[in-house]
């Protein structure tokens, strides 16, 4: 009988905010009591049910109580007040038992905690996948002195699902928690930790980039996971020129590296700094990660932590909340829906979700596993063993490269998990305007490339008949620049893959270009630089055009839309916009009623004047019909095209090919700081 020699990691400790942020404190530690929202399956399966269901779900259980900041005594300590109940089921210090159960060699954790106080009582809970809450152990302080106490704890009942965690109520005296760790037995050949390349792609941010370099450089739990630091620097703007890098490159000494290079967007970005990873050959991971974000350090370790103890090769992705309220949750588990081949939140998920209204303990939706397709790269940990195998970042300059590699990846047996516990802060999508934009053009052809690559469907799916759709819509909507930039889109995809690598460096300017002739594309930052609006017929009884129509007025619009882009134009709305329109009212069944009017976009720093212009609209149109067709048709044919060229345009040798003219031929970046 053989015996498996063993050795003690540290999982997971408790942690409160560097900053002491009072924004933040609900993610940390929550002092509010758990409240079991309604199960959605419980009310029926009708859509009206449902959405009385999700406002309930959402509703508010905060009391509005929070932890002071002097309360907060250390990176890990933290006081309660007499009689005081202090729970740790958050997000940051819950602990995600069944994301460790089913992918990892772990199967069983002690949580050590350390109290002062007597008689503050400590209890560990455990969930089930359907949000239930259990008492599993409990114990009381019996003296003043600082007291340890160690719970054994199985992970066997998580399969679906589950989390740990422990509250404390302090005593008449109060209570300091000292300290909470989450340990495990594991093989000991998993004893060392792993390290990282942390591959962070910048332009023109260089304080915001800077900073983030220092919140990296000043943890010093952290510097033993970092082998480099590398940053890709794209823009005009040099990051080396901010007057916060000193202070970060000081730090952090030779492990940063500053590699300057042309602007090739972000897959060229991280594709570089993977292929410095895997070339150096010294870090178990490359970590992708945004320069715009606000770093938890202890993240970065607890993925590492996690990858190192998985059963398989696996990346492991952190979540995204709001920079701008950072206790709203913004990106927690994603997947792409294979028919209509577009990435979103799970179903059974939410976005946009506030901890400090509605905490871990009582949402029953977080406690169920979230299994994703892949995790956006503005935290993602991947390990250098499966770069060497799939292959690097898709040239695609931004959008769908992060989406397209978890995909990749899960083809070739390497999940992605989006770990609790791993998260940034960074601008939320909803505050942009991608979708009409520039950014259009890219978000329209990488995700037919993606779908090309990985649909499983003969023709993609819905996804010639959903463009299709959208097209329409924009055109409806009076966004010809958009619908021009999708069509250019979709003819490019027909040059084929290997066009891609030469474009990286010219098509956004190609792009930006092309825009300039279309009028709903040019931005006011001064609403005042447009006419008044004017119109010659009120609205009919004085009332208000923006709705919000039901399924049946829906569809009746959608159909009556594209009719009445043929009808002549009103004289007076080529002098005056017939309507000024908020962003979130800018949709196309709003639109479609004006000739023209005034649109602010999603960021809220400028305007742009939509114009129905019915001869472009009807040229489109016709070019629309043209192009989907050929799609539909020739979509085998091309999939089968793009699918034989990955490995090759993937490869690190295409790369360095890309990269050839910002390298010096040695296996150093021009540009590089030590």
């Amino acid at each position: 009988m053989s015996t498996t020699t063993t050795t003690t990691r540290l999982l997971q400790r408790q942690i409160l905010p560097v900053d002491r942020d009072p924004d933040t404190f609900a993610l940390y530690v929550d002092l509010e009591e758990a409240r079991l929202d309604t199960s959605r399956h419980e009310v029926g399966g009708n859509k009206a049910a449902k959405d009385l269901n999700n406002a309930a779900i959402r509703q508010s259980t905060s009391t509005g109580r929070k932890l002071r900041p002097d309360q907060v005594l250390s990176r890990t300590a933290v006081r309660a007040q007499p009689g005081q109940m202090v729970s740790f089921g958050t997000y940051f210090n819950g602990f995600p038992a069944s994301y460790w159960r089913r992918y990892t060699v772990v199967d069983e954790v002690t949580l050590t905690v350390q109290v002062r106080g007597a008689g503050t009582v400590v209890t560990v809970y455990k969930s089930m996948a359907a949000g239930h809450n259990q008492v599993v152990d409990s114990t009381t302080v019996s003296s003043d002195e600082a007291e340890t106490f160690a719970f054994e704890l199985t992970l066997t009942p998580f399969v679906d699902g589950g989390w740990y965690w422990y509250d404390i109520v302090a005593g008449d005296d109060g209570a300091v928690v000292e300290s909470a760790r989450w340990t495990a037995e594991v093989p000991e050949d998993r004893a060392q930790h792993g390290t990282a390349d942390i591959c962070i792609t910048t332009m023109n941010r260089q304080d915001f980039c800077a900073k983030l370099l220092g919140q990296i450089a000043d943890d010093e739990d952290l510097r033993p996971y970092l082998d480099t630091v590398q940053v890709v620097d794209q823009g005009s703007k040099p990051l080396v020129e901010s007057t916060y890098f000193p202070a970060a490159q000081e730090s952090l000494g030779d492990r940063l590296r500053v590699i300057v290079q042309g602007n090739l967007g972000g897959s060229g970005g991280y594709a570089r700094g993977q292929l410095e990873s895997i070339r150096k050959g010294t870090a178990t991971y490359a970590l992708m990660m945004d320069d715009d974000v606000v770093c938890e350090p202890e993240g970065i370790i607890r993925a590492v932590t996690f990858g190192d103890l998985a059963k398989r090769p696996t990346i492991v992705g952190g979540h995204m909340f709001s920079i701008y309220s950072r206790s709203r949750l913004h990106s927690f588990g994603e997947i792409v829906q294979p028919w209509r081949f577009w990435w979103q939140t799970r179903l059974d998920g939410y976005s946009d979700w506030d901890f400090a209204a509605r905490n871990l303990r009582s949402a029953r939706w977080l406690h169920k596993r979230a299994d994703v397709d892949f995790n956006g790269w503005f935290s993602c940990l991947i390990p250098r063993v499966v770069l060497e195998e799939v292959g690097l970042s898709l040239p695609l300059f931004i959008k769908w490269d992060d989406s397209e590699f978890g995909l990749r990846a899960k083809e070739a047996g390497y999940p992605t998990v989006s770990f609790p516990g791993a998260a940034v802060w960074h601008v939320p999508w909803t505050d942009k305007n991608d979708g009409v934009d520039w950014q259009a053009y890219f978000h329209h052809r990488n995700r037919i490339i993606a779908a090309l690559l990985h649909s499983p469907y003969e023709r993609g799916g819905r996804m010639v008949r959903e463009s299709f759709n959208h097209q329409v819509k924009h055109l409806a909507s009076l966004q010809y620049s958009t619908a021009e930039l999708r069509h250019l889109a979709m003819e490019d995809v027909l040059a084929g893959p290997h066009a891609l690598h030469g474009e990286l460096a010219t098509k956004l300017p190609e792009v930006n270009a092309f825009r300039k002739q279309f009028v709903d594309a040019q931005l006011h930052v001064d609403r005042d630089e447009l006419p008044p609006v004017r119109r010659k017929k009120p609205p009919k009884k004085g009332k208000s055009d923006i709705e919000i129509p039901g399924r049946l007025s829906t569809l009746i619009g959608a159909g009556l839309a594209p009719i009445r882009q043929l009808r002549p134009i009103r004289s007076m709305s080529r002098d005056y916009p017939e309507a000024e329109l908020t962003a979130m009212d800018a949709a196309w069944f709003n639109l479609v009623k004006y000739d023209s009017a005034v649109v602010s976009m999603n960021d809220g720093s400028s305007v742009a004047l939509y114009r129905r212009d019915p001869e472009e609209y009807r040229d489109l149109l016709k070019r629309t019909v043209a192009i989907h067709r050929r799609f539909h048709r020739e979509w085998p044919a091309l999939a089968q095209q793009y699918r034989d060229a990955l490995g090759e345009i993937t490869s690190p040798e295409a790369w360095e090919k890309t990269f050839a003219p910002w390298t010096d031929g040695s296996d150093r970046a021009a540009g590089t700081t030590e």
